[in-house]
């Protein structure tokens, strides 16, 4: 019988796990699962972080309302389907991602790839962002990938095709940033950078 872990210095870090094992962790520290490894994100984010979630999401959310998705930000659990191992082995929580197929969403979060996935890079998460998650996001059959970099005040899109990212130009400030997947959806990157 499974046990509940209310530490997270219990947790064996040399071994694999699953959403299963994860659904059974009870500590306060926040982690993602990645092929199967814990991966412990960084402590709560910072004020320029918040605020840049917080006007992405009021910019996206003008356009949320005339599509038939939902939009989702951290904390909130996205099981991906990663094809090359086993199942229920990753699970990881985008600052913001957009989900039009309701079969995928249940009371844990999302069982499946969203549609779009946002997020915001700092110090201590670019890497993981920028290469782990660039290719599991990829893998699993995200359709857009939104990086937002707050020191260079861009916001990098990268849309899927033939089962590989391609990247659109970079929006800056003074731009307006549009991808692919929801054409009427464009964002003023200036109204993103405000007051961070």
């Amino acid at each position: 019988m499974a046990t509940v872990v209310k530490n997270f210095e219990d947790l064996d870090l040399s071994k694999q796990y699953t959403y299963s094992d994860y659904l059974l962790w009870q500590f306060s520290e926040r982690v993602e699962l990645i092929r199967g490894w814990i991966k412990k994100m960084s402590p709560a984010p910072n004020r320029a972080h918040q605020t840049l979630l917080f006007n992405l999401t009021m910019n996206i959310g003008k356009y949320a309302n005339n599509v038939p998705c939902k939009m989702f930000f951290a904390p909130f659990d996205v099981r991906l389907p990663i094809k090359s191992k086993k199942k229920d082995t990753t699970v990881v929580q985008p600052d913001f991602c957009i989900v039009c197929d309701k079969s995928k969403l249940d009371d844990q979060g999302c069982n499946g790839a969203p549609d779009l996935i946002v997020e915001i890079l700092s110090p201590s998460n670019a890497r993981h962002d920028l290469d782990t998650k660039f290719n599991l996001y990829e893998e699993a059959g995200v359709q857009e990938y939104w990086i937002v970099q707050p020191q260079s005040k861009t916001i990098l899109i990268y849309v899927l095709e033939n089962d590989r990212y391609i990247g659109l130009k970079p929006f800056g400030e003074d731009q307006i940033a549009a991808g692919r997947l929801f054409p009427e959806m464009k964002i003023d990157v200036n109204e993103v950078f405000m007051n961070v």
